[in-house]
This record gives structure tokens, C-alpha cells and sequence, in this order.
């Protein structure tokens, strides 16, 4: 028996429980991890309250994220052996390969290898903004070194890897937030140049940053009214991408092309 975090109920935190269950051997595939710690998403709030695109099955565990040490193997996983450090990459479906527990089953295409000089706590806390960032802007823009990128509400986690992700393709990256009180930690986290959208015009700064061309990426969290001035800063054909749970998306965000 190990614990494991359950809920048999939609609701708020509330209708956690710890509970005793059985943990079957890993499958032929699959790894199987003593967890040290796990991450903690909007995304598995949203599915412990009714709000997420996938609807638990009760009684219901959860989770997306997790570090530890590997206990076992599936007889046909190779690259890893027992007692490797892992953290768990956000997997496509929590309800069966969930996260919260002491012992756990996961995909080995889900687990990875994480650096020594990470902690556990750190590893568990790594992947979604990650995951989120480079699906987004590798996968589906084709992200390249010629081109501007806005990302909005950059001091988020997600704006930040966004940022990272950015440079580490050599693209321009225009972040933007809404005072200069974060401004100077978003040029740290590595933004080229940064817009208080509170203080400025955000259309003619990101023209003039562009040479006129305007920016091909916009990433952006936000919604509402705050599309219409997105789409005046962008390059024409470009591409906007909405994530967030407003959008009821995991990893891939809504997109939308603009020319």
C-alpha cells in the first residue's frame, strides 16, 4: 500500500484526501518513481473543480508534475536504471498517470533525467511552463532568429521560459507588463527590450523596435480587449497565440493567424 491523494468530489481543496491504495507493478513501458516532491497547476485545480476539459472518474487522483527516484522499471524500458533522480513531464492524461502519491507510475517517454545541481522541489516545478513556452512558439510558430516576438504578461512563469525559449533560438523578444515596477527583472530573465503598456503606446514602441515590420509572434495570456492592440503591433501573416485556462487548453494554446 502507499498513500496517494484522491478526491471523490468536485470542490476546493477541501476534498483532498490522503488514502491508502495498491500500486501495481510499472508496465512494460512505464517507470516507476518514489516521489521526493510534486509541482502544484492551475490545471489540476481546475480538474479537482469541475472546470477542466477532462471530467475525474471518482474516486479521482491527479497531479502533472512530480520529482524523485526511479524504484522500477517495465521489462522494456532501457536509459534509466533504480535510484536515477527524474522529474515527470506533464503527461496527457493525470486522471491515469497522476502525480500526487508516495509511489507512482509513469510512461518513460514522460520521464526524464534532471541535473544534480536541481533539488527535487525545483525539478517537480520545472516542466509545465516549459512545456507550455516551447509548444507554442518551436512547435507551432516555427519560432526562428529572424523575427520580433511580443510576449504579454511576461513576468509570469510562462512569460519568462517564453522569454528563454525566445533566446535560445536567437529571436528578438519584446516583452511587455503593465508598469516598469518588473521591468528591469524581465531584462534580467533575458527580454531585449521591455513596454509598460500603463505608460506608453504600446503599437508605435513595438513599430519602432521593428523597423516598421511589426512583430510575426505575439504570445499573450490575457484576452479580451487586449487582443485588438496585439494585433496592431503584429507583422502581417503573423501569428497569435492565446493560452491559459480562460482557453480550457493544456499544453498547446489557441492559435490564430493574422494577415
Amino acid at each position: 500500500m502507499t498513500r496517494v491523494v484522491r478526491f471523490h468530489e468536485y470542490g476546493g481543496a477541501d476534498v483532498l484526501r490522503i488514502e491508502n491504495v495498491d500500486v501495481p507493478a510499472p508496465a512494460a513501458d512505464e517507470v516507476q518513481i518514489s516521489v521526493h516532491a510534486i509541482g502544484l497547476n492551475r490545471a489540476e485545480v481546475m480538474f479537482r473543480t469541475g472546470r477542466y476539459l477532462q471530467e475525474a472518474v471518482f474516486p479521482s487522483p491527479l497531479g502533472y508534475e512530480a520529482a524523485g527516484v526511479v524504484k522500477a522499471l517495465g521489462a522494456e524500458v532501457t536509459g534509466f536504471a533504480e535510484n536515477d533522480a527524474v522529474s515527470v513531464i506533464p503527461t496527457l492524461d493525470m486522471a491515469r498517470w497522476p502525480t500526487y502519491g508516495e509511489v507512482i507510475n509513469i510512461p518513460a517517454k514522460f520521464v526524464v533525467k534532471h541535473p544534480a545541481n536541481l533539488s527535487f522541489e525545483q525539478a517537480a516545478a520545472s516542466w509545465m511552463q516549459y512545456v507550455t513556452a516551447w509548444g507554442a512558439l518551436v512547435a507551432q510558430a516555427k519560432l526562428t532568429a529572424d523575427d520580433f516576438i511580443i510576449v504579454s504578461a511576461a513576468s509570469s512563469s510562462v512569460g519568462v521560459a517564453a522569454i528563454q525559449i525566445a533566446r535560445s533560438v536567437g529571436a528578438t523578444v519584446i516583452a511587455t507588463t503593465r508598469t516598469e515596477a518588473k521591468a528591469q527583472a524581465l531584462r534580467d530573465a533575458g527580454a531585449h527590450h521591455v513596454i509598460a503598456t500603463e505608460q506608453g503606446d504600446l503599437a508605435a514602441r513595438v513599430q519602432q523596435i521593428t523597423d516598421g515590420k511589426g512583430a510575426r509572434v505575439v504570445f499573450d495570456p490575457i484576452g479580451g480587449p487586449a487582443i485588438a492592440q496585439l494585433a496592431e503591433c503584429m507583422a502581417f501573416g503573423g501569428i497569435l497565440l492565446e493560452y491559459g485556462a480562460e482557453h480550457r487548453r493544456r499544453h498547446l494554446p489557441t492559435v490564430r493567424a493574422v494577415g
